[in-house]
């Protein structure tokens, strides 16, 4: 839990917690889809959302947990209005489906957080035959993110209120492979790294945010796309990695995240803030930290590989 941090120019910190950021905001008649909310800081994404009024999506692999979690938020909140659909990330059909089950909803979409991934995973390629990281954390979601978008501009478009969309990355999008993004060894298990696969993974969810807003502006759309890191948190996606070993990752890593890194209500707070707070209006195309506007590196504010990796993911969804 971080105890002690500066305020930034947005009023708050890294010690600042999701209620903390949207104390006195009024969510509702808003809708939002939060992938992997069934744990972690989407739960609390998710739970905090709700309180504020927003409609909530729970977009989850395991819907008996996001069942739960979303009977948890109903005691608390009993005029919360929560959906739970499958969606696997890692497969494009799953996405397809998804897609298609929330458009038959028939609701607006005001907000698209695409907050589930894994880390530092083994090799394995996905059930469509990709490396699994890069297809669950980045190809998942840039696909979701595409199938949804019609629908978020009709929303914007029609109730004249900003859409927003939310890529969770990560500080890990500076430790990644030497060439950066491997276009031309993308499933190549030889010279695999889990960790590097992952800040592969994490530099493509701000390259994504970074090609949205050039398109969405482009386009004169009302909506826009960031991307953040939601800091050191001691959540599933820590007790499932295996960078560290399994045994050090569960007994050391994450003992100790608890004591020097953030709590989930902590690590779920720049994800509202940038979901939700009014400061926030028009900003778009930035990388926020700690409730408060960071900076990425240059790889990741680089325009060309921007675009070339929107057409490498493109032509992998088509």
């Amino acid at each position: 839990m971080v105890l002690f941090s500066r305020k930034g120019a947005s009023g708050f910190s890294a010690c600042n917690t999701a209620e903390d950021v949207t104390q006195g905001i009024d969510g509702s008649g808003l809708t939002a889809i939060i992938t992997g909310s069934s744990n972690g800081i989407g739960a609390e994404t998710a739970r905090v959302l709700a309180l504020r009024g927003v409609q909530i999506v729970m977009a989850v692999r395991n819907t008996t947990a996001g069942t739960a979690v979303k009977e948890t938020i109903l005691k608390e909140t009993p005029s919360a209005k929560i959906e739970v659909l499958e969606l696997d990330l890692s497969s494009m059909a799953s996405v397809r489906k998804f897609a298609g089950e929330f458009e038959a909803l028939g609701l607006p979409l005001n907000i698209l957080i695409n907050n589930a991934g894994v880390m530092a995973l083994p090799y394995k390629l996905s059930p469509d035959k990709i490396e699994l990281q890069f297809a669950t954390n980045h190809l998942g979601h840039f696909l979701l993110t595409d199938l949804l978008l019609g629908t978020m501009k009709r929303t914007a478009s029609q109730s004249n209120i900003e859409g927003r969309i939310v890529n969770v990355s990560s500080e890990a999008h500076k430790f990644l492979y030497k060439e950066g993004i491997r276009f031309d060894k993308l499933n190549d298990e030889q010279g695999y790294s889990s960790f590097g696969a992952y800040g592969q993974s994490k530099l493509a969810n701000i390259l994504h945010a970074n090609e949205l807003t050039r398109r969405l502006k482009e386009e004169g759309v009302e909506i826009t796309a960031n991307s953040l890191h939601p800091g050191a948190i001691v959540t599933n996606l820590w007790h499932n990695s295996t960078y560290f070993g399994g045994w050090v990752s569960k007994y050391v890593v994450a003992p100790a995240g608890k004591f020097l890194g953030k709590n989930v209500p902590q690590g779920a707070s720049t994800t509202c803030y940038v979901a939700l707070h009014p400061s926030n209006k028009g900003v778009s195309g930035e990388y926020f930290m700690d409730n408060n506007i960071s900076k990425a590196t240059p790889q990741a504010k680089d325009p060309e590989l921007a675009k070339k990796l929107w057409d490498f993911s493109m032509n992998l969804i088509s």
